[in-house]
């Protein structure tokens, strides 16, 4: 009989690195969000499942120097909560903003970036109910023109202050009618 060879069991994966927060809490959820619109982009354009994100994210971005810089650690919580959420309730999501967008901004034209970051606001929007309307709506703007300079900043404003008015009409109002607040 040959001799029988030596078989070992795979190495069980690093676990990620220990990370000391910086900058503060309404940061570091702003940084959550940018993350979570990139980790978004990344599962849409290479077909890889969130769980895959998170952990790359965990173990060579979130709280990794990025090009030399040092940047505010995303809340990892929420980054993860973010992808999963929009993963796990896709249909949902893009229902509810297929329903607000015109042919000219329709998600199946849209720049898979532009669309990552609808959707992470309309799952924000529909799940993350601790968090005020407006303060996720601002963040997703700010994300928005930290990408791109001309009409989307405003096209995302709209669609997202559209859809809090319709999931969250007791926190936002009604909104006026005309420019003068009357009907």
């Amino acid at each position: 009989m040959p001799p029988r060879k030596k078989v070992t069991a795979p190495a069980a994966p690093e676990p990620a690195p220990k990370i000391k927060p910086t900058g503060s809490a309404k940061a570091r959820r702003s940084a959550a969000r940018l993350a979570a619109v990139q980790g978004l982009y990344q599962i849409d354009l290479a077909g890889a499942s969130s769980d895959t994100v998170i952990h790359e994210f965990a173990r060579h971005r979130i709280g990794q120097e990025q090009d030399g810089e040092e940047f505010v650690t995303p809340d990892p919580a929420l980054f993860a909560d973010i992808l999963r959420g929009v993963q796990g309730r896709l249909a949902d999501v893009d229902q509810l903003l297929g329903g607000l967008l015109d042919r000219q901004w329709s998600l199946e034209r849209m720049e898979l970036l532009l669309r990552a970051i609808l959707r992470a606001g309309a799952w924000e929007l529909l799940a993350n109910e601790a968090v005020a309307a407006h303060i996720i709506i601002n963040d997703y703007i700010d994300v928005t023109h930290a990408f791109f300079a001309g009409r989307e900043p405003g096209m995302v404003n709209g669609v997202l202050d559209k859809l809090a008015r319709t999931l969250r009409t007791a926190e936002m109002g009604a909104k006026p009618a005309g420019k003068g607040g009357t009907p």
